[in-house]
């Protein structure tokens, strides 16, 4: 058995028609181990819910997904049939949206659609599917889930709707769980009880987690590696430790140097990034007009992800020549 549950190579996402198709992600690559927890970061429009929704075939109309590879468990996504990739929606790969209100049917009770989803997966009975669902709402800590189940969305706060998110793509029992920015709509004193929640259901199930969100503070603390992407592109893939105490791409330390005053001080200093729109079809690094250290090279030709060091991948013609500054670097 490989112990990568996910393996994507050559993910490129376009829109529009033939005579006027923008590619709005390129050329990503990445793995996910079995049981590990991958933070993908960037700023809106970097590409990173594209990338997953592209995964479960999720994109809108218009979209088009192509890789070299993407390989869930050994199997290639993008060639499943409906009725496989049906059953691997929900059943093995699931996602908590970034927001639960939407994410909700407001005209169905808790109850109904979470046994919607086991008696779908397992064709359990009505009794059985209710007793899982009471269960479930009780696993991820909703008090008195008989009384829950029978009341609707709205009732519930913004914490308690994302619990139930939770319980719901708890339902298939998955192996891998996206968590695309789960926490950005809640009241900021509830979402650090959202994370918790989630690394303990991690623990406690052996889950597989992707953490889409643009909080890096947030990935210090529950992230084992950490994706960096810009312009849809990845431009550092490294090891978290590895990325917050010595970033590679200067995308990536100047994002460091924004993140919260708990972030170390030599990572604060940073300058910010100029207010230059990103170019997601230029030529060369998607990054150059924006990044102090730009050259011509880095203009007019895209830099390919390298190894550097062993576990650490980074797409910057700086490197090649070691010009490129910063902690560690």
């Amino acid at each position: 058995m490989s112990a990568s549950i996910l393996d994507v190579e050559g993910l490129s996402i376009s829109f529009g028609g033939p005579a006027r198709r923008k590619q709005v992600v390129t050329d990503v690559s990445f793995k996910v181990e079995r049981g590990e927890a991958l933070g993908i970061v960037g700023e809106s429009g970097s590409g990173k819910t594209l990338t997953m929704l592209s995964l479960l075939r999720l994109l809108p109309r218009g979209a088009d997904a192509r890789a070299v590879r993407a390989s869930f468990d050994g199997r290639d996504l993008f060639s499943l049939t409906p009725a496989a990739l049906h059953n691997v929606r929900g059943r093995e790969i699931a996602v908590v949206f970034q927001d639960p209100l939407t994410a909700l049917n407001p005209v169905l009770t808790i109850g109904r659609q979470i046994t919607e989803v086991l008696r779908l997966h397992f064709r359990s009975s009505a009794t059985d599917a209710r007793r899982r669902a009471v269960e479930l709402l009780t696993s991820v800590g909703i008090p008195d889930p008989p009384l829950r189940l029978r009341q609707y969305p709205h009732e519930f706060s913004g914490g308690m709707r994302q619990r139930v998110t939770i319980a719901m793509a708890l339902a298939g029992e998955p192996r891998l769980l996206i968590a695309d920015e789960p926490t950005t709509a809640l009241d900021v004193t509830v979402q650090a009880d959202i994370v918790t929640l989630i690394q303990r259901l991690q623990r406690e199930k052996g889950l597989t987690v992707i953490w889409v969100t643009h909080d890096l503070a947030l990935l210090a603390r529950i992230a084992d590696r950490v994706l960096v992407m810009y312009a849809g592109r990845v431009v550092e893939d490294a090891p978290a430790g590895k990325l917050f105490a010595a970033p590679k791409h200067p995308y990536a330390r100047t994002l460091l140097g924004s993140i919260r005053q708990d972030a170390p001080k030599r990572n604060r200093a940073a300058s910010s990034i100029p207010l230059t729109a990103a170019d997601a079809g230029a030529a060369g690094c998607p990054f150059a007009p924006r990044c102090a250290e730009a050259r011509e090279q880095c203009r007019n030709v895209s830099p390919v992800l390298k190894v550097y060091g062993g576990d650490t991948r980074a797409a910057c013609w700086a490197l090649d020549d070691g010009s490129t500054r910063g902690p560690g670097s």
